[in-house]
């Protein structure tokens, strides 16, 4: 395990909201080693006992479930480096020492390039390993160029790409269903389902996030990493193993067999929109184009969907749909399989009976399988819902990441030429939606979307 763990945007909301929060729950869960140190590295003027100040209140503010024995040994752990991230001899500062050492960029990726260029000229340490946040480039052009830089640095499984949804408990479970059922895996194919919706909508609207999200959009912020991958988890086949080369390489075969999409088929199998004024609960929401920080004239979605299909022997004839939005009347964050219905019904009242359907529950995470069973009458149909609750992880999703990254499983990371093909999925999207091909539409704040 590497003892070296160096944080470049240490003072941060990932830092406060998850990273160290997630350091908690590993030192609680008995799988942090005793020597391990965090530098966190920022532009903040403070010293280290400022610092580790700062961290006791923020995991007293985000972590308060985890006894104070774990807070506090993550505070102890701690020192801090005031860096200009963009001066090569203080990045090479920031991050000497004995050993190996993890370098986590919680950085805007726009300044991932310049960062990685000055680690290179630091020589880090043999075994060093480098943690990058998504996006992995603007667009495909800079996806590869990113990749070669990384490249000159470190080699491929030493470059851990990060999306926590790859952590997520029920994520992990799509796998487990398919995997180690043999009821599910005759049926996972075209010739048995219909459909597959992968959907995070969400009651959240900008919340102060313009500085970001004005630039990025919805597609960009949610489908082009997060949906795609739980499509790959889908849709994938099923790999040998669960080692880093087995998964990832069946996860680019999904991506590779996604069907190019044409600019009629975007204009047909694509929306986008974003949200007017409205009310959510007790909260009267503003438009987006009148948030702080928003430019009205970039046309920034909030809606975004997108209807796949894969050129596949398994998945000829399956639609998937990718969709996420923000301020909406209900969270709705799930995987949703939805089976073809049977050929013939035998019951003499069936009535409008509905498709069965497989939902795995993100957020909050569950599984629950929609059947048709009998009713009150002889020959009558009711639907029938049988519902398994998940418990709650011992540790959450970032630190089962950085588990991953201090012992070099690299299983859960992606892969650079799958963040490429990522970008190759969305990029026609992006190019006809920029160009006015698809209409940006509207709704109320609080609704269920656009009509």
């Amino acid at each position: 395990m590497i003892e070296r763990l160096v944080l470049f945007g240490a003072t941060g909301d990932l830092t406060a909201r998850y990273l160290l929060p997630a350091l908690a729950a590993l030192h609680e869960a008995g799988q942090l080693g005793a020597a391990v140190r965090l530098t966190g590295v920022s532009r903040e003027d403070m010293d280290s006992a400022d610092y580790r100040a700062w961290i006791a209140e923020q995991l007293e503010r985000h972590g308060g479930t985890y006894p104070a024995t774990a807070r506090e040994a993550v505070v102890a752990m701690a020192d801090y480096r005031r860096t200009d991230v963009t001066d090569p001899a203080a990045v090479a500062d920031a991050v000497a020492g004995e050993g190996p050492v993890a370098v986590y960029l919680a950085l805007p990726p726009a300044l991932f390039p310049g960062v990685v260029t000055a680690l290179h000229a630091a020589r880090l340490p043999t075994g060093s390993r480098i943690v990058l946040e998504k996006p992995f480039g603007e667009n495909l052009a800079g996806a590869r160029e990113l990749n070669r830089i990384l490249g000159e640095l470190l080699p491929e499984n030493a470059v851990f790409r990060v999306d926590h949804f790859l952590a997520m408990t029920t994520v992990q479970n799509i796998l487990g269903s398919r995997l180690a059922n043999r009821v599910l895996e005759p049926l996972w194919n075209g010739v048995h389902i219909d459909e597959v919706e992968i959907v995070w909508e969400e009651t959240l609207a900008l919340e102060g996030r313009a500085g970001y999200y004005d630039h990025v959009g919805a597609l960009k912020d949610m489908i082009q990493n997060h949906l795609l991958q739980l499509l790959c988890l889908v849709a994938m086949e099923p790999p040998i193993t669960l080692g880093e080369r087995d998964l990832r390489d069946r996860k680019v075969d999904v991506l590779r067999s996604v069907r190019p999409l044409t600019e009629d088929d975007v204009v047909r199998r694509t929306r986008r929109a974003r949200y007017l004024p409205g009310r959510i609960g007790d909260r009267d929401i503003p438009a987006y184009a009148d948030e702080d920080g928003v430019d009205p004239g970039r046309g920034t979605e909030t809606f975004a969907e997108i209807r796949l299909q894969l050129d596949s022997w398994r998945w000829a004839g399956t639609t998937f749909r990718l969709c996420t939005g923000k301020a909406l009347a209900a969270e709705r964050k799930e995987v949703a399989v939805r089976f073809r219905p049977v050929p013939h019904l035998p019951f003499r009242h069936a009535g409008d009976v509905l498709p069965n359907v497989l939902r795995f529950g993100l957020e909050p995470e569950g599984l629950t399988l929609d059947l048709t069973g009998t009713g009150a009458r002889p020959q009558e149909l009711a639907p029938l819902s049988l519902t398994a609750h998940m418990e709650p992880p011992a540790v959450p999703a970032y630190g089962r990441l950085l588990l991953d990254v201090l012992t070099g499983d690299a299983a859960l990371s992606i892969r650079g030429d799958e963040a490429e093909e990522s970008w190759r999925v969305v990029e026609p999207v992006l190019a006809a939606w920029q160009s006015g091909l698809v209409p940006l539409e509207e709704y109320p704040a609080g609704s269920a979307g656009p009509a």
